[in-house]
């Protein structure tokens, strides 16, 4: 199984103990930890981890959220707040399916976490081409940290447990572009759109961010992201050279 389990900033020792063993529960053994705010040796998060201790000894720590997730050709990102913007939101059992038909087609994938006082910035879940929100009320959406990654990776192994046959017959088999090629790209076109006078400074953020959420949710392929680039480079080179 090529899938990792990404927690992003977490503050607190016993919340990385109880997703270490949750990983050697779930067969998982891929943690990766996001500019942690605590000590993953702390005694409390090598006692939560119970059998889980190698998963937890084994944890690779990245400063940004982009640089954990840059062999990732699918990343799923869970959101318990309910100011998220225009990003879609879907459930659980929509979007497993998807993982499942990734991980048996050998793509790597992401389940990402966010802080457990705040969860995921917007920009941090248009890194991600789906967005998960748990089956909880209006009123306290947010789940603790350690429960949200319970429900989803026993949500997946629910999913593993399924027909393989249902699955290629109702999701496509089409290689999606990495979240990090995505980034480069709109970069890329960010500064053409500027410099072309469609976006202006003081809105292009929130304006970029609707065309990743609908990029994202397209699920760009590979060989279509760079025929996109190369789209925006030539486009670029020819207002250079045609400006008076």
């Amino acid at each position: 199984m090529s899938l990792a389990v990404v927690l992003v900033e977490p503050a607190g020792p016993l919340n990385i103990g109880s997703v270490a063993r949750l990983c050697a529960n779930f067969g998982v053994e891929d943690l990766r930890l996001v500019a942690p705010r605590c000590d993953p040796a702390d005694p409390n998060a090598q006692r939560m981890a119970v059998h889980g201790g190698e998963v937890l000894d084994r944890a690779r720590r990245f400063p940004t959220l982009p640089e954990a997730l840059s062999d990732c050709q699918r990343v799923v990102a869970s959101c318990g707040r309910i100011e998220h913007g225009e990003i879609p939101l879907q459930a659980p059992e929509q979007v497993m399916p998807w993982v499942q038909q990734g991980l048996e087609s050998a793509a790597q994938v992401a389940l990402v976490f966010g802080r457990e006082d705040r969860g995921l910035s917007n920009e941090e879940l248009l890194l991600s081409q789906r967005v998960v929100r748990l089956h909880s009320t209006e009123a306290y959406p947010s789940l603790n940290l350690s429960h949200a990654v319970a429900v989803m990776l026993h949500e997946l192994e629910r999913v593993r447990r399924g027909s393989s046959e249902q699955l290629k017959a109702t999701l496509q088999d089409a290689e999606t572009a990495a979240p990090t090629q995505l980034i480069d790209c709109l970069n890329d076109a960010e500064d053409l759109l500027l410099e072309a006078g469609f976006l202006l400074k003081h809105t292009a953020r929130a304006r970029m961010a609707k065309i990743k959420g609908l990029l994202q949710r397209s699920l760009v392929r590979p060989e279509e992201l760079a025929m996109l680039r190369g789209m925006v480079r030539q486009l670029r080179w020819a207002i250079r050279c045609h400006r008076p």
